[in-house]
Formats: structure tokens, C-alpha cells, sequence
């Protein structure tokens, strides 16, 4: 008990005093979790919506591909990553590897099938009506799918939840195509892991708190969102 105590003594100290490695390693966290999130989300949301509404030859298949690539392990892709981005790689030109673009890179193709999965599975939700009757009443395919994403709004913002909450808690891919270079690649995640081996446990324990208070805040505004949408 007197060893929990000490640490969240650290932590509440390090959180408090303002420590710049804490706050600088939380930003690039961060960076990293909107810029990942937003391109998963810009490319995984119009996916599911196609795959959803679209009928074609082999879209179980690739239901059944986007589904699967939901449990695929961070470190498998991080390796496969690794491999192109590495010197010999096929992108090893881009000089990625060890920079918080390739985290980036990596996070997208984690969250990517969260954000087509999930969202398809939202679409496919909605009342079919809703589309059929916009489609009678003349409306393009742009205005039918506004409308019916409209109708998903809130699972939709669930995905994007979801999606946010696997590129921030991730640590496989973050690890080995970053690096955990100080000032540099080093996530929350990867700091943890870190300082807890190094028997830092105060300041490992300050950045799991915040932590899991992006996740608070994340989950946070969805409910206010979903909440103001139901008024």
C-alpha cells in the first residue's frame, strides 16, 4: 500500500508541478490520435456506408475481410510495417520509420476496419424505409446517404469513439515503428510500458492518468452530443 501511495504522490506531483516530459510525451499522444483518427474515420466511414447499402459480387467477402481485420494483432502490423518503412522496405525512401508518421500510419490501419466495420454495421441499422423513401421522393445518392447517416448519427459517433480509443490505447505498432524515442515517438502507451520497467511507477502512473482521462473526456462528448441530438 505504501508503494501505490508513493506513486500517485509522484503522480499527482508531476501532473500538478506542470513536468514538461509528462505534458510533451500527452501532446505528441495526442497529435498523434487526432491525425490517425481523422483519416481512419474520412476513409473507414464512406467504406462501411458502401458496403452497407451496395450489393456486388464478393461483398461478403469483403464484410467477412473487414470483420477479421478487427482482431488483428497491433504487433503483426507493426512488423508487416516495419518491413516496408525499414531501409530495404518497399517505402524505406520516405524515411518514416522511427518518426510519429509512421505511428500514424500504423494506427490508421488498426482503426480503419473499426471505423468500416462498425460503421457498416450502423448503416445497416437504419430503417431501410428511410433510404427508399428518399430515393421516391427524388433524391440523389448524395442527399440519400446524408440522410440516412443522419438517421446513424449517434452510432456513427460510437465509431468514431471506438476508433479514437484504439489508436490512443495502442502500444504493438507504436513500439516498433517508433521507437519510444524521447522527445521524439514517445506515446503514453510506450512511456508506461517504459518507465514501469525502469520502476518509475510515479511517472508511469501520471501518464496512464491522463491517459485515461482522454479517454473520459472522449467518451465525455459523445454523451453530450447524443445527448443535445435527442432534445
Amino acid at each position: 500500500m505504501d508503494f501505490l501511495a508513493e506513486g500517485f504522490r509522484r503522480a499527482w506531483d508531476l501532473l500538478v508541478g506542470g513536468d514538461a516530459e509528462v505534458y510533451g510525451i500527452a501532446l505528441l499522444t495526442l497529435r498523434v490520435a487526432v491525425v490517425a483518427t481523422t483519416i481512419s474515420c474520412v476513409l473507414g466511414l464512406p467504406l462501411g456506408y458502401f458496403l452497407a447499402t451496395r450489393r456486388f459480387w464478393g461483398r461478403r467477402a469483403a464484410l467477412t475481410m473487414v470483420n477479421t481485420a478487427l482482431a488483428f494483432p497491433t504487433v503483426v502490423v507493426g512488423l508487416l510495417l516495419y518491413g516496408l518503412l525499414s531501409r530495404r522496405g518497399l517505402l524505406g525512401d520516405l524515411g518514416w520509420l522511427y518518426t510519429w508518421q509512421a505511428i500514424v500510419v500504423g494506427d490508421v490501419l488498426l482503426a480503419l476496419p473499426i471505423a468500416a466495420a462498425l460503421s457498416a454495421a450502423a448503416i445497416q441499422g437504419v430503417d431501410p424505409r428511410i433510404r427508399r423513401t428518399a430515393e421516391t421522393l427524388g433524391a440523389g445518392s448524395w442527399l440519400t446517404a446524408w440522410t440516412v447517416t443522419r438517421e446513424a448519427r449517434f452510432a456513427l459517433a460510437a465509431v468514431i469513439t471506438a476508433a479514437f480509443g484504439q489508436v490512443v490505447a495502442e502500444i504493438g505498432t507504436a513500439m516498433i515503428v517508433g521507437g519510444n524515442i524521447r522527445g521524439s515517438t514517445r506515446t503514453l502507451t510506450t512511456a508506461v510500458a517504459l518507465y514501469t520497467s525502469q520502476g518509475d511507477f510515479g511517472l508511469a502512473l501520471a501518464l496512464g492518468l491522463i491517459l485515461l482521462v482522454l479517454a473520459l473526456l472522449v467518451n465525455v462528448a459523445l454523451q453530450v452530443l447524443q445527448g443535445r441530438g435527442s432534445d
